[in-house]
């Protein structure tokens, strides 16, 4: 690669002649700040947080979008660099709702940050602020106009990774705001509600729909039994909310911070996953061998269920017709678990811990109504249990490791692996294979299905005959994937969709650190899900003792009458824009 040579802060460094002077600055070890960048996803040099003074240029300049040349000496630091920082740092907080002791990023908010950073103690420039309203109109997202710096962090991820245009820039001057178009709602956008938004957001523009006041209210109702499920994600990112290193597996100490809470059983999500598997398993075997609609596409993801649905009408008889793991588990607590402990499944109220926003909008879906009743209650994100855990005075870090409870606690590695990208495909043919083959594989990590890349495609050999799959990360990813499949140009009998980049690992609902050090965090957790695979002495989902016994004692068959009524599910087409129905 070229090289040119520059001076920053009179430090001579030789870089890669296609950096910008941010990237540069980074080579050799100098900070500067920044709000609205994103790296190679908003790079527009509208906060003007990161000019710098270059020797023989006018103006200021915004580092993140100006290339470095051969000779170029630039200032970092310089008396007119920090005032011009300050000045625009102020000139954004003028136009901020500053509550920041109710904001719900509080003390993890890059303004807030920011302000520290720069000794803020006074802004200069107060005028009068047009004050709108919340918009809470969605299930899972609430929008907040008035926290809202204009970074556009969540507009470019919205349109650029996720190719969802929910929100966009709206009005002009200081008329301007991020907001779906034409005065529309999130909840009458093509908004997906995977929250990739909210991992964007520097400020509490956008955040969760809270959920905790359900779940505090149903643990104080004596005649409510309330249990709680938790999605393997989780395991690797709560720990973070604790000051505990990225990818920390805090599994027991979960367990224990939630019967503290008062659950009355802890149940695992993996256990659901290594339940969805025998079911979806069998489903791909199923319309391989009988002709069924192929590829068949993983439907756990309820983002991505939106955005097929939205999106993609097409491509919905593609979809497995599982219901996601989380309400699977739902459904077999207020089945299965209740007439085992002589309980009402009306008296059950069943929460579960997500990384995922989209769940709070799943639980709402008439079809995962089971007799009349939703199967899962109410969705805490991986935060908003850290949120509940903080304020029970629960010391987490110091916490003794405790099980989950029978009979719905025991899971395999294959459940847990559902937390990455490429999991979920290869928890199915760690299965698939053993069925078709008729023997117990020794060989059954297929890593071929495993990494971050947007699109991974396979040929996998099973029983003589050749599997084609494929891996889309993201939504975004998903778009190109389903059009190679319109266009002709790719076949396959099977396809796994996370609607988030990384998967769930990386789900709306998990702990937010700066975007720009997603890499690092993303690959602690991806290590930290393989990982605990490998501790855990089953590792695949159809060897589960607890999974053997449902079926015999309850489900008879995987796609029998009493599956179908319990686990499985339908979709329909959306409009873009809803309240056009």
């Amino acid at each position: 690669m070229d090289k040119v040579r520059i001076t920053i802060d009179g430090i001579p460094a030789e870089v890669p002649a296609n950096y910008t002077v941010l990237q540069a600055a980074k080579y050799a070890n100098i900070e500067i700040p920044t709000l609205c960048y994103l790296e190679e996803i908003n790079e527009i040099g509208a906060c003007r947080l990161c000019v710098v003074e270059i020797k023989g240029v006018r103006n200021l300049q915004a580092s993140c979008v100006y290339p470095v040349s051969d000779g170029m000496e630039i200032f970092t630091n310089s008396p007119r660099v920090r005032e011009a920082r300050r000045s625009n740092l102020e000139l954004i907080l003028s136009a901020h709702d500053r509550s920041c002791l109710t904001c719900v990023r509080s003390g993890n908010c890059e303004l807030q940050e920011l302000s520290r950073k720069f000794g803020i103690d006074e802004i200069s420039f107060m005028g009068e602020n047009i004050k709108y309203p919340k918009d809470d109109s969605s299930p899972s997202i609430v929008r907040d106009p008035n926290k809202c710096v204009l970074c556009r962090r969540c507009v470019a991820t919205c349109n650029n990774v996720q190719n969802v245009f929910a929100i966009g820039m709206v009005n002009r001057g200081f008329k301007t705001i991020v907001a779906p178009s034409f005065g529309r709602s999130l909840n009458d956008s093509p908004c997906i509600s995977c929250g990739q938004c909210i991992e964007a957001c520097p400020v509490g523009a956008i955040y969760e729909k809270d959920h905790t006041k359900m779940v505090y209210d149903a643990l104080l109702d004596e005649k409510k039994y309330v249990v709680v499920q938790t999605a393997p994600a989780v395991r690797v990112a709560l720990g973070e909310e604790f000051g505990m290193p990225y990818g920390s597996i805090v599994t027991g100490k979960m367990v224990s911070a939630l019967k503290r809470l008062g659950f009355d059983k802890v149940f695992d999500t993996d256990f659901a996953a290594d339940l969805t598997i025998i079911e979806e398993g069998n489903e791909l075997l199923k319309r391989i061998n009988e002709g069924g609609k192929l590829p068949m596409i993983t439907s756990c993801s309820p983002g991505w269920i939106n955005y097929c649905e939205r999106y993609y009408p097409e491509f919905i008889d593609n979809l497995s017709t599982c219901k996601s793991p989380h309400m699977m588990m739902g459904a077999i607590i207020k089945s299965y678990f209740a007439e085992k402990e002589g309980i009402d499944p009306k008296d059950i109220f069943v929460v579960s811990i997500m990384p995922c926003t989209a769940k709070k909008y799943e639980i709402d879906r008439p079809q995962m109504m089971t007799d009349g009743m939703k199967d899962v209650d109410a969705v805490l994100t991986t935060r908003e249990l850290a949120r509940m855990i903080k304020q029970s005075g629960i010391d987490f870090v110091n916490l003794p490791d405790s099980e989950y409870d029978n009979p719905l606690g025991e899971s395999s590695g294959a459940g847990v692996i559902f937390g990455a990208t490429g999991g979920v495909m290869e928890a199915a043919l760690r299965t698939v294979a053993d069925i078709v083959e008729g023997k117990d594989i020794e060989n059954f990590e297929y890593k071929e299905v495993r990494g971050l890349e947007g699109i991974r495609e396979a040929n996998i050999n099973i029983g003589g005959k050749e599997i084609k799959v494929a891996i889309a990360n993201g939504t975004g990813n998903a778009k190109k994937l389903l059009d190679k499949i319109k266009n002709g140009e790719a076949e396959y009998h099977f396809i796994e969709v996370m609607g988030c980049p990384g998967g769930c690992i990386m789900g709306g609902g998990q702990p937010i650190h700066n975007p720009n050090e997603k890499d690092l965090v993303r690959n602690k957790r991806l290590n930290a899900i393989y990982e605990a695979d490998k501790d855990l002495p089953i590792r695949k989902s159809h060897k589960n003792p607890m999974i053997t016994k449902l079926y015999e004692e309850f489900l008879i068959s995987p796609l029998g009458e009493k599956s179908h009524h319990l686990l499985h599910t339908s979709y329909s087409k959306k409009e873009l824009y809803p309240m056009n129905d």
